[in-house]
């Protein structure tokens, strides 16, 4: 079902709009709400202060080849979340269930979205249906664990992702992929299921949890062929189909380590779990001897293993020496690795705030840093990242966008997390110098920087933003007050 109507009522509110949503949603009770204060529990802030979460949850959906998303929200979240999915690239059609205060109150809604599943599950075009319950209807309890599991062979996965009960659309991302693993996972325990594409035989496979830049799970495969380990398909997967072959796996690779419910599938699956990344010559070593002693590799191939790695990225650190101060702010999952890869090439970091909790599985990245002088401070605030790069007065602060703004106003060189930094590769040797060349160029920009800011003075800020402000603004303070 796709509508265009704009709904009235109780779905005017969203998460930023309407502080007793968190209560109704409290006093609802729900089992969901209950496993999402588990798993996702909140930061300082009882906002997310990234963009909506659930765009994460619908982000993996679309990714998926056969895989038909439908929202069930207010309409102007649907539309910002429409937007933002065919800003960043999606070609197909989001499927959308309006709701007013009668059909919230009498069921009706849920009622709607069975019928909306029931319309859309077509065998032909579809393998799953993702019914993604945003902060109003999960607020209200519509009971998307009741929708039926399978409708004419097509599987259909419900799940509830609002504002208030998932910190950031990074771990909404692990709320979907770990609800499609229970699913596959169950498949695959009651009988034979369907072969993933391109799956080779040749080896027992390790998987890697969390979205990677393109070229670094190629650069993994290399880094672990000669233990006679391969990739499985990636999680979040690309097609129903390889939740199975990410399941047939020796051991899983939390290079994310926010996935909880991915990795709590992969557990009870029988498989181990290794943290952190092959980043680095420490981290690379260190990776490479849990990934083969988790996969019963015997120690002379992991020497090997290590033998045709580690030279390298040696000596694309010592080609690519990064001798500048940076901090690190973002919400990808990556900041800490990063960190560490940074930290190798010579830089000194001080700070590091991602917006992710802290977990297992990334301990060993935490106190390697710990080690080394850098604070870690997990579910950071906007505010904490900015009061560490105004006393830092780094060379360099990579950060998100608002951290990004502070900075250059102040002079400082910065640059966006998430396009510049997670948009290549950072494993492998390849990994050892994509950084270095970027970090080094912009670090030497603050002389630039410092004649913009002398320049433009005040220009553009409080009083004196906007186009006309020179003549609608008094330049006597006393005026201006009055």
């Amino acid at each position: 079902m796709i509508e265009d109507d704009v709904t009235r009522g109780a779905d005017a509110a969203g998460c930023h709009g309407d502080p007793a949503l968190r209560d109704q949603a409290a006093a609802a009770a729900t089992p969901a709400l209950a496993r999402l204060a588990t798993d996702y529990p909140r930061g300082p802030h009882d906002q997310p202060q990234t963009m909506c979460p659930a765009f994460g949850s619908l982000r993996v959906g679309l990714r998926m080849r056969r895989t038909a998303t439908i929202l069930s929200g207010s309409a102007c979240c649907v539309y910002g979340l429409s937007f933002t999915a065919h800003f960043y690239g999606a070609r197909r059609t989001i499927g959308y269930v309006p709701f007013n205060s009668e059909t919230l109150v009498t069921g009706g809604l849920y009622e709607d979205i069975r019928d909306a599943v029931t319309e859309t599950a077509d065998p032909e075009r579809y393998d799953s249906v993702v019914v993604i319950n945003l902060c109003v209807p999960t607020a209200s309890g519509v009971p998307l664990d009741r929708l039926p599991k399978e409708i004419n062979g097509v599987r259909v996965v419900g799940i509830d992702v609002p504002g208030f009960g998932v910190p950031t659309h990074a771990e909404a991302k692990d709320v979907l992929a770990g609800a499609m693993l229970r699913y596959a996972r169950r498949e695959a325990e009651q009988g034979p299921v369907a072969r993933p594409r391109d799956l080779r035989d040749d080896g027992p496979r390790v998987t890697v949890i969390g979205e990677l830049f393109p070229a670094d799970p190629v650069g993994i495969a290399q880094l672990i062929e000669p233990m006679g380990l391969r990739v499985a398909p990636q999680v979040p997967v690309r097609e129903w189909r390889d939740l199975y072959g990410a399941l047939d796996c020796a051991v899983a690779a939390a290079v994310h380590p926010f996935y909880v419910r991915a990795v709590h599938e992969f557990e009870a699956a029988g498989r181990a779990v290794v943290g952190s990344g092959p980043v680095g010559v420490e981290g690379t070593a260190v990776w490479l001897d849990a990934i083969g002693a988790a996969a019963g590799v015997a120690p002379a191939a992991i020497g090997a293993a290590k033998q045709a790695s580690l030279p390298a990225i040696r000596d694309a650190l010592a080609a690519n020496p990064i001798a500048a101060r940076v901090t690190i702010s973002g919400y990808e999952g990556s900041e800490l690795l990063v960190a560490r890869l940074l930290v190798e090439a010579g830089a000194e970091v001080p700070y590091v705030g991602t917006a992710c909790p802290r977990t297992p599985w990334c301990e060993a990245d935490h106190a390697w840093l710990a080690a080394r002088g850098t604070h870690v401070q997990f579910r950071a605030a906007l505010e904490q990242d900015i009061a560490a790069m105004r006393e830092v007065r780094p060379d360099l602060a990579l950060g998100t966008t608002p951290v990004v703004q502070r900075a250059k106003e102040l002079g400082v060189p910065a640059l966006y997390f998430t396009n510049m930094v997670s948009a290549r590769p950072l494993f492998g040797p390849a990994g050892a110098g994509a950084l270095a060349a970027t970090v080094r160029g912009q670090a030497a920009g603050a002389a630039r920087f410092a004649r913009m800011v002398e320049f433009f003075g005040p220009i553009g800020r409080g009083a004196t933003a906007g186009y006309g402000w020179a003549k609608a603004v008094p330049t006597d303070p006393d005026q201006r007050s009055a």
